[in-house]
């Protein structure tokens, strides 16, 4: 089958568990090559999880998993990986351009190698990304839209196909969420690449994304944003009755008079959380695929 016919992303039947607990429960979902795909649902339903499962981080239970038609190997280079930020890019001294380069071959912090391939592929994810005026400027200095601009470029180091972006929304104000999907939304449309971009609230990709993959109770649906984005479909994820309440072209999602997102963030400590990101330097900051080894 030809690459741009084969199907990005084949979920079958999928169970994950994490911690002793169920985190999907057979689900299955296909993803299409070239997508633009919000990941959405309560904190803790499995949004983290399930990158780390396409990665080959967290093992499938039962089930089939298939990323641009291949089963699921660690390293792969065709993913490009953005883990969710913790600590310590607003107090690094490093400059912008060495920040990318050390995740061309899967260093850490340090002195990046430099031959010429690697250099070549820095200068073209810098260009992509928009972010040659910051390549000489410490990552101290940067706004957090700026650091985010740096850390798209380092997921697309080697020209991967599939990018994993996990919610790199957070923390940022609402100009720079809206510069940091509108920047993902024009580089995947112009390398035709698949994106899953996971995040607290919908509305900051409504008007980029092609379609919604919620998750919720070990459940997942795939679909626009009318498909999915329900009063039947989220009361059927939450397990507990939802409304859906659509004012000015934003969307809202109630639970009794609270908005799901608010109580998400209440909670943000909480569920998969507290679990996914005690695995050292691979949350100290972005990596491309080539870090996933």
């Amino acid at each position: 089958m030809n690459a741009t016919m084969q199907p990005a992303l084949e979920v079958d039947r999928v169970t994950l568990a994490l911690g002793g607990r169920e985190i999907l429960n057979d689900a299955s979902f296909t993803v299409k090559n070239g997508e633009f795909i919000g990941v959405l649902g309560p904190n803790g339903a499995g949004k983290t999880t399930l990158m780390r499962a396409l990665l080959g981080l967290v093992p499938v239970k039962s089930g089939t998993i298939r990323v641009n038609g291949e089963a699921v190997v660690r390293g792969n280079p065709s993913i490009g990986y953005m883990p969710q930020i913790r600590t310590g890019l607003a107090n690094r001294r490093v400059l912008g351009r060495d920040f990318v380069a050390m995740a061309a071959d899967g260093h850490h912090w340090g002195l990046p190698h430099r031959n010429a391939r690697i250099r070549a592929d820095v200068e073209r994810v810098l260009e992509l990304v928009g972010a040659h005026q910051l390549a000489s400027r410490p990552l101290s200095e940067l706004s957090g839209g700026e650091r985010q601009r740096l850390l798209l470029a380092q997921c697309l180091l080697g020209n991967p196909r599939l990018l994993l972006l996990d919610e790199p929304l957070i923390s940022l104000d609402p100009r720079h969420q809206t510069g940091v999907v509108e920047l993902v939304r024009r580089v995947q449309r112009e390398l035709n690449i698949t994106v899953l971009f996971s995040a607290h609230e919908l509305n900051p990709l409504l008007n980029s994304l092609d379609r919604v993959l919620y998750l919720g109770s070990g459940r997942a649906a795939l679909g626009t944003v009318d498909e999915v984005i329900s009063k039947p479909v989220l009361s059927r994820l939450y397990g507990s009755p939802i409304d859906v309440m659509r004012v000015n072209g934003r969307i809202f999602v109630m639970s009794g008079d609270v908005e799901i997102d608010k109580l998400d963030h209440a909670h943000e400590e909480g569920g998969e959380h507290e679990h996914e990101h005690d695995h050292g330097h691979e949350h100290d900051h972005g990596h491309s695929h080539s870090h996933v080894k």
